[in-house]
């Protein structure tokens, strides 16, 4: 709209005022009043988005929050000097516990994110960081279905056990395991997020449902009780407005099951699989959603009806797929060929090659690119160092630069990720962009 204005500006010339100077028609200056402004909005601060997986949980419901209140928690303390250098404005947290009152997420911002950190030892500490702008989100993980989704021939409902993590919607010890959270520099439009917690797999079409290879009907692993039950995400599926300096950004929130962990059924191989779908479908045309609220559609179903624009978005978080690498290749690779997707250098750090180089084991096989590695996986039993974490816009937007939280070992930063078993902070990467458009 803006270059069409300027265009009608250029073109037109009405006799000039006598309050004009020499030389300028009231065209040429309404012109240069364009171009400046335009020369304005091109060279506007880019915004720096991330996803980052803490893997920020414990053994039973309230450990964290209790490890958070002290303060002085060595992970948190890592995770949030990661988080200060890399100086997001947008940030979604995976793998923060839960809490209803958001207690957990209210501790990690107030008491290490606002607090200088230097767990690094670095020549100065990191500078504080703060997010007015706070939103947890319930998850599966955790919560009891009260039938056999894992099959076991049992429905345990004790709390702390794999047996009760096996039977609950989402893989979770205990409610809110595992579970995301967003934080932002820029107003969150809380009374426009949808949330798809409670979504049906057997209401996605053509759904790929596990399948009992011993009988000749497909998609019948699971009976028509337990699939009346199961819901499609094993965390939450979430739409997230962000009002960015007067532009809607909707932050698309999820973390998909890991492809393994089961049996020739591949029940978590197909969730995997079509928990990422459900996003390649809700950038396009498809209908078929319902949210928790009861609202029906999908992104483009948001915009006014004689509006022909598609609203802006950003995928992000730990999606568990690599396109190259591991199990559950092709949920990923279709979402990544979505036209609604921008397509762009993926973020990389030379960090993740170093490390796929010393550890070898099976990164030495490995197919994909490892400068765009963003978890330290198993390297001898496998699968190797993955690229897991994305940040994918719509194709409306532009990445103006992009890295991964993956220091070299001779950077004094790197104390902050080292040790693939037990590392100071997450087995996966802070990966950011810088967003303009």
């Amino acid at each position: 709209m803006l270059m069409t204005n300027i265009a009608i500006l250029f073109t037109e010339q009405p006799q000039q005022s006598r309050h004009s100077r020499p030389g300028a028609t009231p065209a040429s200056v309404a012109w240069a009043l364009a171009l400046s402004c335009w020369v304005s909005v091109c060279a506007a601060e880019p915004v720096r988005v991330a996803t980052f997986n803490l893997a920020l949980y414990d053994s039973a419901s309230g450990e964290i929050l209790e490890r958070l209140n002290g303060g002085n928690d060595p992970q948190a303390c890592a995770l949030a000097e990661i988080i200060q250098r890399a100086r997001p404005q947008i940030l979604v947290l995976n793998e923060i516990d839960y809490d209803a009152e958001g207690a957990v997420l209210a501790a990690f911002c107030d008491k290490y994110l606002a607090v200088p950190q230097n767990v690094s030892q670095s020549a100065a500490p990191a500078k504080s960081i703060t997010f007015p702008h706070r939103m947890a989100f319930a998850s599966n993980t955790g919560e009891h279905s009260g039938v056999d989704l894992d099959k076991n021939g049992d429905v345990d409902a004790t709390l702390g056990s794999r047996s009760y993590a096996g039977d609950c919607y989402g893989y979770g010890v205990y409610p809110g395991e595992y579970a995301f959270a967003v934080l932002s520099q820029y107003p969150i439009d809380k009374a426009a997020v949808r949330e798809f917690r409670k979504f049906l797999w057997k209401d996605m079409p053509g759904a790929q449902l596990p399948d009992d290879a011993a009988t000749p009907e497909p998609g019948d692993w699971y009976s028509p009780e337990i699939l009346a039950a199961f819901r499609l995400s094993s965390k939450n599926h979430c739409d997230v407005p962000v009002d960015v300096n007067g532009r809607v950004i909707h932050l698309l929130l999820s973390h998909p099951t890991p492809p393994v962990f089961d049996g020739p059924e591949d029940r978590n191989g197909r969730r995997n699989h079509d928990e990422l779908r459900f996003w390649t479908d809700y950038i396009s045309a498809a209908t078929y959603f319902t949210d928790d609220n009861g609202h029906r559609g999908g992104l483009a179903d948001l915009q006014p009806p004689a509006s022909s624009l598609q609203p802006s978005f950003i995928i992000l978080g730990d999606l568990n797929g690599d396109a190259f690498d591991g199990a559950g290749k092709e949920g990923i690779a279709a979402l990544l060929a979505s036209p609604r997707i921008l397509k762009y250098p993926m973020p990389t750090s030379q960090g993740a090659v170093e490390a796929a180089r010393l550890q070898a084991g099976a990164n030495a096989s490995q197919a994909g690119p490892h400068n765009q590695d963003t978890e330290d996986a198993a390297d001898e039993r496998g699968p190797g160092n993955l690229h897991l974490d994305y940040i994918l816009p719509s194709s409306d937007l532009k990445v103006v630069a992009s890295g991964v939280f993956w220091p070299e070992s001779t950077d004094a930063l790197a104390a902050l990720v080292a040790g693939a078993e037990h590392p100071a902070s997450s087995d996966h990467r802070l990966v950011w962009i810088d967003l303009a458009w």
